[in-house]
């Protein structure tokens, strides 16, 4: 490819906390040239995202830990710029990866995804038309067992996988609340996606009151991507029978020692509540009615959705960091390349 470079991330140590960007460096080496049966990808748009933070550290989960010295993944949009004998991409598809935090690969096409920018940006799958929508998706309608007209609380309720949530909610005819922190998200929240209250936890010294007063009939269905002392208030003002979806902690994913859990859990018992967490990739066999419905909500004007997008893949490591600072509002994505591969 000329005389272009290809950049990417590597993890340089394991954080302690809140990761710095000490703890991770840039590589930079030649564009790589595919071999046989290989394509060669230029990727415009990578993902950055909180479960992240659990790669980083060394231990066990349902995903192996990223390893110190090597690329970093993560989910990615790019164009086959390039083949070489592979018969199943041509130069100009499209396609989706977990190939993310590089700006060029070379792939035999296994895990690759083709994906159709005819009339959607290439970005929106990976947000409201990806993971993080199956995940609001799945998390709702299966986790969640929603019902309509039901009364829900989001948390972080502004984010990805939360607007989401609301939307979907709302077009199902629930009452919903969201979270947020700060006035613009608060404002986003009432005034595009239309909910029916909102909460700024950053102005509030009591979220369980705060969330009472907003939801004076309690709620039939929490989605949590909190936990700690938004999980607490929650379990103050469940319904009976209520259903909590442990979908995300972040308030605890940069802790040092452990936190203290909620003190009311004995609610789950006198409420009968449920509470019940998931994994996204366990939720794959709903992905033929996620694509479905969200086409149909999209195309009526029901599903709208914002990006934060940083610029050059320089700045991964910082966008990753401002998730845990709330600097999102929407999809943080960061953006590899304009769409014209050399």
């Amino acid at each position: 490819m000329g005389s272009e470079k290809n950049r990417d991330i590597r993890l340089k140590r394991r954080p302690l906390g809140l990761p710095t960007p000490d703890d991770f460096e840039q590589v930079e080496g030649d564009v790589p040239a595919p071999g046989p049966g290989q394509i060669l990808v230029r990727n415009l748009f990578m993902s950055v995202d909180p479960y992240m933070r659990g790669r980083m550290m060394d231990r066990e989960s349902y995903v192996p830990p990223f390893q110190l010295g090597e690329v970093l993944q993560g989910g990615a949009v790019g164009k086959v710029v390039a083949t070489n004998g592979n018969n199943q991409f041509q130069a100009g598809d499209a396609v989706l990866s977990m190939n993310g935090w590089r700006e060029w690969y070379l792939s035999d096409g296994a895990g690759l995804q083709k994906i159709d920018t005819t009339h959607l940006p290439i970005q929106a799958y990976l947000g409201t038309l990806g993971m993080p929508g199956l995940t609001a998706y799945a998390g709702l309608l299966r986790i969640g067992a929603l019902k309509e007209k039901e009364r829900v609380f989001v948390s972080a309720a502004s984010g990805a996988v939360g607007s989401v949530v609301c939307q979907i909610a709302k077009n199902k005819g629930c009452r919903v609340v969201g979270s947020a922190g700060s006035a613009e998200k608060c404002a986003y929240l009432l005034n595009e996606l239309k909910i029916d209250d909102v909460i700024n936890y950053r102005e509030t010294s009591d979220l369980a009151a705060a969330v009472a007063d907003a939801m004076p009939s309690g709620i039939d269905v929490y989605f949590d991507n909190v936990g700690g002392s938004h999980l607490e208030a929650a379990l103050g003002n469940m319904r009976q029978f209520g259903r909590i979806v442990a979908c995300g902690m972040i308030e605890q994913y940069n802790a040092t020692e452990p936190p203290p859990g909620p003190n009311n859990f004995i609610n789950i018992v006198g409420r009968s509540l449920t509470m019940r967490g998931f994994i996204v990739i366990d939720q794959m066999d709903m992905m033929e009615s996620f694509v479905r419905d969200m086409g149909a909500w999209i195309a009526e004007g029901k599903m709208i959705w914002r990006e934060e997008i940083r610029n050059g893949i320089e700045n991964a490591p910082s966008a990753l960091i401002g998730l845990f600072k709330g600097e999102n509002l929407g999809k943080m994505l960061v953006k590899l390349s304009d769409d014209t591969p050399a």
